[in-house]
């Protein structure tokens, strides 16, 4: 049988993890979409199935199944001559990525500040009060952890597990944002100053308001991330953007 190409380097040089054995299509998909969010697989690359079936230990049917659900979502594009090579992200994915998540977010939200318990907002102070020991400490490596267990910790509290689910649909993208706004000791500051007002919100119950604020917490990391792009401040696009597109949107 001829073998499908769509990466032309060994998969054992990546980290995979483990697999069980129920609804293996979807969780090469997330394995392999959370790998190309990452830049373990940069833009341009080519990965044979065989390869990665082998270094699974699956049979190709499920890694087939992820690789036609990644090309329907526009991770991978296929080639003249047959296969698929990673897309990557592009600046109008990051848009879109952080306007979905404004509007799932702030909802989420909303919802929280409607159908909380008091006694369920201690561990999200906890977070805040944690953040800002290792900000003063300048650790910034351990933020992006602590931040993203403080939105769960919100979005869990809206009740809504369809709604929780669409936005940990996105949790890769998120994540790689999140360090990169969060590099920024600025930013990071700010960031927990949003989260201060915003738990602040949520215990006088003021649905709009908190809504407003999770929005416009997340529209300023937009900003920032799209013009530390388009500085190139950062090296996102050298993994994740065509160089056109980079230079195109300055």
């Amino acid at each position: 049988m001829e073998k499908e190409e769509i990466h032309s380097n060994k998969w054992d040089s990546f980290p995979i993890r483990n697999l069980k054995k129920e609804n293996l299509g979807n969780q090469v998909y997330d394995q392999v979409k959370g790998m190309i969010l990452r830049g373990e697989i940069p833009p341009g690359k080519r990965i044979i199935e065989n390869e990665v079936a082998d270094s699974m230990g699956i049979s190709r049917t499920p890694v087939r199944e992820a690789v036609h659900k990644l090309e329907a979502e526009g991770f991978l594009k296929p080639l003249p001559k047959g296969g698929y090579e990673v897309r990557g992200l592009t600046i109008s994915d990051v848009e879109e990525t952080f306007d979905i998540r404004s509007l799932l977010e702030s909802f989420a939200a909303y919802l929280a500040a409607m159908r909380h318990s008091d006694a369920e907002l201690v561990p999200l102070e906890k977070k805040i009060d944690e953040f800002q020991r290792y900000l003063e400490r300048r650790d910034l490596k351990r933020l992006t952890r602590i931040n993203t267990e403080f939105h769960e910790l919100l979005y869990a509290l809206s009740r809504s597990p369809r709604l929780i689910k669409m936005v940990n649909d996105l949790r890769d993208e998120i994540f790689l944002f999140r360090k990169v706004i969060l590099n920024s000791e600025d930013m990071a500051r700010l960031s927990n100053e949003d989260h201060r007002e915003i738990i602040h919100a949520i215990k006088k119950r003021e649905t709009k308001k908190v809504e407003k604020l999770v929005k416009k917490h997340i529209l300023r990391g937009k900003e920032f991330v799209l013009n530390e792009i388009r500085k190139g401040n950062i090296s996102m696009p050298r993994y994740f953007f065509g160089e056109k597109e980079v230079e195109e949107s300055k």
